[in-house]
């Protein structure tokens, strides 16, 4: 089947509308469903201010959206399933095995899934060779970054591509790993963000400037490695890594293992409502897609020029 002809979104939350918003912004038809009651008209709302921001990008497909009150309804006739249910593995792996059964064997099912293993949220398929992991970082009709985990090249390669058509930016796992590999990056990250604050470096604020007002605005357009590699001088990342090795593991030898004790986690929430400065959660992440959308526009500025 061709994954363009029309697809579903099986799980309509905060991911799920913006999946579909992405979908319909590239005029793609979209047949969603979700098991809660009213879930139509909170998806409409999603979904009609986040193509408002798709628009801001230049992306105003025509791609239309039904709601269906039966997942074999929202699943008749199409050619790619998104699915985005809750972080529990018995739910998710009995949806997959519901939507599976309803499905040709050729039909890609993705999932949503941030730290799930595939091979045991399959477990329950008959067709567990088309159900790949496809993790997208939140909010993914803004954040191009796809993590996919399939059980074969070809249907790596053939989600890939989709996603690709979509202005995403997929990698593909070579094997599984908990966390994939963003959050296990951030994860460890944020380790060190929250060991800072348990050893009374700097404040939340602080820190959290450090970050994107340094390494943070790099990382927008490279990665760790790459950033290393510039880092070498003329000798590139083999004379940083001779040269300057050392002195990286010695800063690693030195990273924090904190434990989210009562005193940590209450030094973390005070500082984080210091930093909010009483905004609340919409207001900031308005101000997050705000962001998103400028940093966007200026990588394509760029790429263009």
């Amino acid at each position: 089947m061709d994954e363009s002809d029309s697809l579903a979104v099986v799980g309509c939350g905060t991911v799920g509308a913006s999946w579909a918003a992405l979908f319909l912004a590239h005029g793609l038809d979209v047949r969603a469903w979700d098991p809660a009651p009213g879930f139509a008209d909170r998806l409409g709302e999603s979904v009609a201010a986040a193509r408002a921001q798709l628009a801001e990008l230049g992306l105003a497909g025509a791609g239309r959206l039904s709601t269906h009150s039966e997942v074999e309804d929202a699943l008749s006739g199409v050619g790619f399933v998104q699915e985005n249910a809750p972080e529990e593995e018995g739910l998710k792996r009995g949806l997959l095995a519901r939507i599976d059964a309803c499905l040709p064997a050729d039909v890609l099912v993705a999932s949503s899934t941030s730290a799930m293993l595939r091979s045991r949220i399959v477990a329950d398929c008959a067709h567990p060779e088309r159900v790949l992991v496809a993790h997208p970082f939140n909010p993914p009709h803004l954040v191009p970054l796809v993590e996919i985990v399939a059980a074969t090249e070809a249907v790596a390669d053939r989600a890939a591509a989709f996603y690709a058509r979509l202005g995403r930016r997929p990698v593909i796992l070579r094997r599984e790993m908990p966390g994939h590999i963003a959050n296990r990056l951030a994860s460890a990250l944020y380790r060190e963000a929250v060991n800072l604050v348990a050893e009374g470096v700097a404040s939340v604020a602080d820190i959290d400037a450090a970050l994107c007002n340094g390494p943070g605005l790099r990382w927008a357009g490279m990665g760790a490695h790459m950033t290393y590699h510039l880092g070498g001088g003329a000798g590139g990342i083999r004379h940083y890594l001779d040269h300057l090795g050392p002195s990286q593991e010695r800063r690693w030898a030195s990273l924090g293992n904190p434990s989210l004790t009562e005193p940590v986690k209450a030094a973390i929430v005070a500082g984080v409502e210091a930093e909010a400065a009483g905004r609340s959660l919409a207001e900031l992440e308005a101000r997050r897609d705000r962001g998103l959308i400028a940093v966007l526009k200026a990588r394509t500025e760029v790429a263009g020029a």
